[in-house]
């Protein structure tokens, strides 16, 4: 007979006595527990006791994680959170170097456990070790010389502690003071500073920047671009990371008027060169951290186009329709014409011929061709950027075009709005970055004006595109979507530099395009005779159901889910994983990312499929209209999802990737007997579709099939016929 479901056998430990087997009734109290395992011990003031599982985490056992512990646990019978966070307290004060760095390391080790951390922080831990920065590290530095490594340790051990307890959340970032964030700031602006140190420090700054908007400013006034600068000419790739986050967290935090002013900086002090020397092209591989946040700072540099994107130029303003006059004079080689000779209307008459040859709309004013916003009057940057950095370029296409039929003309004008306006598509201008992404581009950190560059390349490619595709005004659109495709398949081989782009630019012609699109349409073979559908409905259903069986498989074997966290680098993480059975979902949290699929016995929370009622995706999902004031982006509601159950109480979950996202919740709705309705699901359904029309048709390759069946044939005029087998 099994034993009792709420019956637990572990062993406990004991320092200095044999290990105790016992079984845990999970229904009784844990103090009476406790209380039975000290009487076991001959151990008085069982209240002063606790415990913890006995693994590398030490994490206590309390009400609410008591489940997780499972048959065959190894417990650890140790002094309570509060005795423990007590004896802390007082061993970090003690006058004896040795004692207090040994308490140290404790304390940043106990610290990772929101039971003990919550212990401390009620006797003022955090105070405790503030103060201890702020002037007790002080004392320490007369016997720096002498005890270098200790005096690192120590406050190593220091700060990772304040991380540790910071990063539960139960204190607020705006009760630290100035002389705190000073001291921080100056760990970081020292030349030789212990790593760890370092480490620490920059971590610190960022949350705090992160978290609140007036440590932000205080922040700023301590750290300068060029302080930070020298951490990214080392080889640690981690202290770089955290440099790079810190100068990420002051970009995103800075109010729009002083982010121009920031960029400046940055140009000056040479961040893009140091950066792609150091981080990008070092022979050290980049991991998901760092391409994280290169992402976060191209982003971020992009986004400072916003503002030009979505300006509308003023018809009436002169200096703005001097850039205009400027595009036309490097065009044509024209000087301002004298003032003479009574000739408004033949100047007039000139300009808008010669506006008409630079493909704008409105030919009279072409002004008004900018108004469109996006992309406003950055596209009247681009063109002007591309007119005298790359001139002779741009008057070849200026004049190939005026010397065309007017119907053939590339319209110069008309193109830089439309491409530009693409370009920020792509690019996603405007948009906040997203916590998930890691889609760097090296080649956009090779030049200084690198968005710019990035149009002169496009726009050359536009006209040669046209060319090649013999357009005429009726094909714009048409040529602007092959090009589209070309850039978009350029850019997803990720090219090292924009060289790079532009010779894969140069191999996607219109031709290749054709090419692929042909590939692609033969491999879906989408045909479209009445047989064929008839055949796609009849097999449409065994295809669904083989996908569906595909999603509750994958739920069977389950999935690592992030939990969001202030900060990316501190994750936490959570399993999840359906029942062979498909009768429960099984759910725990785990240390760290797993390597393989989780067993269920070590997942002790669970969900019967019986009591799930819906399942919610997107905005309407309770974990992001929590998370409403850290701005979250559409990316991540993209990917979260909900389980409502019984008594009105949500599972929430945020998939790692768009792909997870659709088999769960393919794989939710089909439990619940739903519609499937992901676009792996259509896409999964295209293509086993495909392969089993195929399969199907494989012995009519090169027949025709009819639209309709075969007539039958009349009926012979008499029947005296014999067919001899023999």
């Amino acid at each position: 007979m099994p034993p009792p479901a709420d019956i637990v056998k572990v062993a406990i430990e004991w320092p200095g006595a044999f290990p105790k087997l016992m079984e845990i009734d999970q229904k009784k109290p844990l103090s009476a527990i406790i209380k039975e395992v000290c009487e076991g011990w001959s151990l008085g003031s069982h209240e002063t006791y606790a415990l913890q599982i006995a693994d590398a985490t030490n994490f206590y056992i309390t009400e609410k994680n008591r489940n997780d512990i499972k048959n065959g646990s190894i417990l650890r019978l140790t002094t309570s959170p509060y005795q423990t966070a007590l004896q802390l307290h007082e061993r970090i004060q003690s006058s004896s170097m040795d004692a207090k760095l040994e308490s140290l390391k404790d304390l940043a080790n106990a610290s990772r456990d929101i039971t003990f951390a919550q212990e401390f922080i009620n006797l003022d831990g955090i105070s405790l070790l503030t103060q201890m920065v702020e002037s007790g590290t002080e004392r320490y530095q007369k016997l720096q010389k002498i005890m270098k490594p200790c005096f690192g340790d120590l406050l190593s051990f220091t700060l990772t502690a304040f991380v540790e307890l910071m990063d539960h959340g139960i204190v607020s970032w705006d009760t630290f003071s100035v002389a705190f964030i000073k001291k921080i700031a100056s760990f970081v602006n020292k030349t030789a500073m212990d790593t760890a140190v370092l480490q620490r420090s920059l971590a610190i700054l960022e949350s705090m920047v992160l978290n609140s908007q007036d440590l932000y400013h205080k922040v700023a006034q301590e750290i300068t671009i060029g302080q930070l600068i020298p951490h990214l000419q080392g080889t640690d790739q981690d202290i770089q990371t955290y440099t790079i986050a810190v100068i990420n967290a002051l970009f995103l935090k800075a109010p729009e008027e002083k982010r121009q002013e920031m960029a400046h900086i940055l140009a000056q002090k040479q961040l893009r060169s140091i950066i792609l020397t150091n981080v990008i092209r070092s022979p050290t591989p980049i991991n998901d951290e760092m391409a994280h946040q290169l992402y976060v700072l191209q982003v971020l540099n992009f986004n400072l186009l916003e503002d030009r994107m979505m300006t509308k130029m003023d018809p009436q303003d002169q200096a703005q329709r001097d850039i205009i006059f400027e595009l036309r004079r490097i065009a044509f080689d024209v000087e301002s014409e004298p003032n003479n000779g009574g000739s408004i209307e033949k100047r007039k008459s000139m300009y808008t011929r010669d506006y008409k040859k630079l493909g704008f709309i409105n030919h009279v004013n072409p002004a008004v061709d900018f108004t469109q916003i996006p992309p406003g009057m950055l596209a009247l940057d681009n063109m002007l950027y591309f007119a005298k950095h790359h001139q002779d370029a741009y008057i070849r296409i200026v004049l190939e075009n005026s010397s065309r039929e007017d119907k053939h003309e590339c319209p110069f004008g008309r193109s830089s709005i439309e491409l530009t306006k693409m370009l920020c598509e792509i690019l996603k201008v405007g948009e906040l970055p997203s916590e998930n992404c890691h889609d760097f581009h090296p080649m956009f950190f090779t030049h200084d004006r690198s968005f710019e560059e990035f149009f002169c390349i496009c726009i050359q490619l536009l006209n040669k595109t046209w060319k090649e595709m013999r357009a005429t005004s009726e094909d714009f659109n048409k040529v602007m979507q092959v090009v589209r495709e070309q850039i978009m398949r350029a850019l997803s081989v990720k090219p090292n530099s924009l060289d790079q782009f532009k010779s894969r630019l140069q191999n996607l012609s219109y031709t290749e395009i054709l090419k692929i699109r042909q590939s692609e349409r033969m491999n879906q073979e989408d045909f479209q005779s009445r047989p064929i559908l008839e055949l796609r409905e009849k097999i449409q259903p065994e295809i669904m159901e083989l996908i569906k069986q595909q999603r509750l498989n994958r739920l069977c074997e389950g999935t690592c889910f992030r939990k969001i966290s202030s900060r990316r680098r501190q994750d936490k993480f959570w399993y999840c994983r359906l029942s062979p059975n498909h009768k429960v979902l099984h759910y725990g949290d785990l240390e760290e990312s797993p390597q393989g699929e989780v067993p269920h016995d070590s997942l002790q929370d669970k969900l019967p499929v019986a009591d799930i009622k819906a399942v919610i995706t997107g905005k309407d999902c309770p974990h992001m209209k929590e998370k409403g004031a850290l701005k979250q982006n559409c990316e991540v509601l993209e990917l979260a999802f909900s389980v409502l159950y019984e008594s009105d109480e949500y599972l929430n979950f945020i998939a790692p990737d768009k792909h997870e996202y659709c088999v769960w919740t393919d794989g939710l709705n089909a439990l619940l007997g739903k519609e499937m309705t992901s676009d792996y699901t259509k896409t999964d359904m295209d293509t086993l579709l495909s392969m089993e029309m195929k399969l199907r048709l494989l012995d009519l390759e090169n027949i025709q099939i009819p639209e309709a069946p075969p007539p039958i044939p009349k009926e012979p005029s008499n029947y005296d016929f014999v067919y001899d087998c023999n």
